[in-house]
């Protein structure tokens, strides 16, 4: 797994250790946390659509694009999903989101254009947590598509790259998730509850 602050605008500290990594600790609040003043917005047809939600939850998982693994994920952090949509909340609190999407071309793009209506102000009120990017196929990601998936994950507060699933493949939902995703959920807990913190 890999996980990521914005590598455009954050600054790497001097006294971290050579051979600390984002595996084994959480780093800090990345410097984009809200849409910044300037940013051009998408063309209409490259937003999602926002949608008024009924119900509460402590998490909404928006997936970028059909395929995403926006259900899986919900069910893997007790999120609830949105079916590609930005929610909007019945009682106009500001609700937080995590984005999904596949590593293959369609999906970062897809995943770029959301981030972009994010972070341009196009999108409703939320508070991203993230970009989630699923692994599209077993083995190992092209580098071409590694690469990009570095630079669509630098338009996020941070993004985590996960590994494919073989048991999700066959509708085999009880297999417990690896190493990886283990620490994704707790990644995903953690800045959760410091967020829900910090807001009251």
């Amino acid at each position: 797994m890999q996980q990521s602050l914005n590598p455009w605008i954050t600054s790497p500290t001097a006294d971290t250790p050579d051979q600390e990594t984002t595996d084994t600790y959480m780093p800090p609040a990345a410097v984009i946390s809200a849409p910044l003043k300037g940013m051009v917005e998408p063309a209409a047809t490259d937003r999602l659509a926002r949608r008024t939600m009924t119900g509460s939850a402590a998490l909404w998982i928006i997936g970028a694009h059909g395929g995403a693994g926006e259900s899986r994920i919900a069910d893997l952090l007790c999120g609830h999903a949105t079916d590609h949509c930005w929610p909007v909340l019945n009682d106009g609190s500001e609700p937080q989101v995590l984005l999904v999407c596949r590593a293959d071309m369609r999906g970062l793009t897809a995943a770029r254009s959301a981030l972009t209506q994010w972070v341009s102000g196009a999108a409703p009120k939320a508070d991203l947590l993230g970009l989630a990017i699923l692994a599209d196929a077993p083995g190992k990601t092209p580098k071409a598509l590694r690469d990009f998936s570095t630079i669509v994950g630098g338009g996020a507060p941070r993004f985590w790259a996960l590994p494919w699933v073989e048991a999700w493949r066959h509708g085999d939902t009880t297999a417990q998730p690896s190493c990886e995703y283990q620490r994704f959920i707790t990644d995903i807990a953690t800045l959760a509850a410091d967020t829900s913190n910090t807001a009251h």
